[in-house]
């Protein structure tokens, strides 16, 4: 099995009406719960020879089947790499992520990570509940997207930011440029999103029983006309209300607009991204309470050089800023 580990399991009568995460988190192969989540999110979990989420209730009879991805020997060592921190107390980090890091170690990435540069920051005081390979971690950035992430350093503070994010009590804000003329000044995207069955590496909004909700706003910031080689472009902010994979990313190729740079689900087409080989998606604005002070806490990150570079050469195109644009602009355009 390319050497991954692989085991099947018959769902017994007095098995069922379990949650798969948490029957799986119980067996012999796998360490927790989490695990078995993560697993399953990764479509390396199938029932009957279909996908599922982990919310997926148990039926007598049903066969599981499970592809473990080998450790390749993951031992977290500290490592001694740079952090732009923008705050940081006994509890909370809140950092700002460059572009090119990995969040956390997984396949082909077991080092250079962000945990590996929390580890030589804060030593042991980071929470564990997301598991041993991602002491901290409450959200995650994708590789290529830049911007805020809050990191718990301890288990009360991970949990309850954990569930600040799931009851949508945290606000997180990402500028994105996209292809094409949005119309409207704002908008929503509910579309539930689940792993593409075709490539695995790739998320897609899909009905079935795997996908999950997921739901994105946004307004537009700044329009640009069409130029010789593209149909012009998008300045938008888009607020998460729920943390999916990919999920701005997913949303916005999906109503027709994908995130310029974006090499999974743009359009890949050098012109038209201005040169860019990342997605131009930045998390901006992080607003939260203090989970253990109760502080209102707010933070903004301006963009960084190479997106700004691009505003800067489709500004001569611009078609004016939203009345929204002219509040949040002079923030994302700030000097670092």
């Amino acid at each position: 099995m390319n050497g991954r580990d692989h085991f099947v399991v018959t769902v017994r009568g007095e098995q069922a009406g379990q949650r798969i995460d948490t029957f799986l988190g119980q067996t012999e192969q796998l360490v927790s719960r989490s695990a078995a989540a993560r697993l399953i999110d990764g479509g390396f979990v199938r029932v009957n020879g279909s996908p599922v989420s982990k919310r997926h209730v148990l039926k007598a009879g049903e066969t599981i089947s499970v592809e473990v991805p080998p450790a390749e020997e993951c031992v977290l060592q500290p490592e001694d790499i740079p952090l732009d921190i923008r705050f940081e107390d006994d509890d909370v980090i809140v950092i700002s992520k460059q572009a090119g890091m990995v969040v956390h170690p997984a396949q082909g990435n077991w080092s250079g990570t962000l945990v590996h540069a929390l580890l030589a920051h804060c030593s042991e005081s980071l929470g564990t509940l997301q598991g041993v390979e991602r002491p901290g971690i409450v959200h995650r950035l994708d590789k290529e997207t830049t911007g805020l992430m809050m990191v718990a350093k301890n288990d009360r503070v991970q949990a309850a930011l954990s569930e600040a994010i799931r009851i949508r009590a945290i606000d997180r804000r990402y500028a994105a440029l996209v292809h094409g003329y949005v119309a409207p000044d704002s908008g929503l995207v509910d579309a539930p999103i689940a792993r593409d069955q075709r490539d695995r590496k790739r998320m897609a909004v899909v009905e079935s029983a795997s996908a999950r909700q997921s739901v994105t706003t946004f307004q537009v910031l700044e329009r640009f006309t069409a130029g010789m080689h593209d149909d012009g472009y998008t300045l938008v902010e888009c607020k998460l209300y729920t943390g999916r994979t990919h999920q701005i990313r997913v949303h916005m190729a999906y109503i027709d607009h994908p995130v310029v740079g974006d090499q999974l689900y743009g359009q890949r087409r050098i012109k038209k991204d201005r040169g860019l080989k990342r997605q131009f998606l930045h998390a901006s604005r992080l607003e939260f309470d203090h989970p253990v002070t109760g502080e209102h806490l707010v933070f903004h990150d301006s963009l960084p050089e190479d997106l700004r570079h691009v505003l800067s050469e489709i500004e001569p195109d611009s078609m004016g800023r939203t009345g929204y644009g002219e509040e949040v602009l002079p923030q994302l355009l700030s000097e670092r």
